[in-house]
């Protein structure tokens, strides 16, 4: 892994963490890690089941069994259980309702971190960017870059509401109810020691992208 350049992003819910950290990866030529993702996976593959996402031993299980398949290209990018595409379905509210309740389970972090770490590691890209909620501190703390993207709470429920097509009160709600949950596993809205905060609440995507990337070549010079 020592010639791949690796950059970790973390932030909040509706801080555009996937799409901003997708569109760095395709300006830089790298693979893009969405670490989110198989969290939402695994809970959708529990409801699928009838398994009891509150169960914290089930849902180590299905960590443990689950075949979650992540795409890594930018221009490709793919989340499967099994044969079975679920890029769409894993954004549900119903898969956002409990996905915490998958990812507060110590087991199951465990597991997908050593899942992660073995993605970085497998990259045939020269770099990646690999983005979730505790990547910089706990997934990647040596990462080359680490960054902690973040935005206004008033920006980052405009910004889901507009993702998902519903400008209803219930879509702010449902932010800060999954964050208030996150927080409890993980700060991911302080940076920690070293790492570079990046506010976008007055910067649009193209402005959020060309500044990460800019960071990144900072530190590739």
């Amino acid at each position: 892994m020592s010639d791949v350049t690796t950059v970790a992003i973390d932030g909040p819910a509706g801080s555009g963490k996937s799409s901003v950290s997708r569109a760095v990866a395709r300006a830089l030529g790298y693979a893009y890690l969405d670490t989110g993702a198989a969290y939402r996976a695994l809970a959708l593959a529990c409801l699928q089941q009838g398994v009891d996402t509150a169960d914290a031993a089930a849902a180590a299980e299905m960590a443990r069994t689950a075949d979650v398949r992540l795409g890594t290209d930018p221009d490709d990018y793919f989340v499967r259980v099994g044969e079975t595409d679920v890029t769409e379905e894993i954004r549900e509210p119903r898969v956002s309702a409990v996905v915490s309740a998958i990812a507060r389970v110590p087991e199951v972090r465990v597991g997908l971190n050593d899942r992660f770490r073995d993605i970085v590691e497998g990259t045939a890209k020269p770099g990646i960017v690999v983005e979730g909620r505790d990547i910089t501190t706990v997934v990647l703390p040596d990462a080359d870059l680490r960054i902690l993207l973040t935005a206004s709470e008033e920006a980052r429920i405009a910004r889901r509401q507009a993702q998902l097509g519903d400008a209803s009160a219930a879509v702010g709600d449902q932010l800060v109810a999954r964050d208030r949950k996150d927080l409890a596993v993980v700060d991911f809205m302080s940076a920690a020691e070293g790492v570079t905060t990046v506010d976008s609440t007055e910067l649009d995507f193209g402005q959020t992208v060309d500044a990460i990337v800019e960071l990144v070549k900072k530190v590739t010079d």
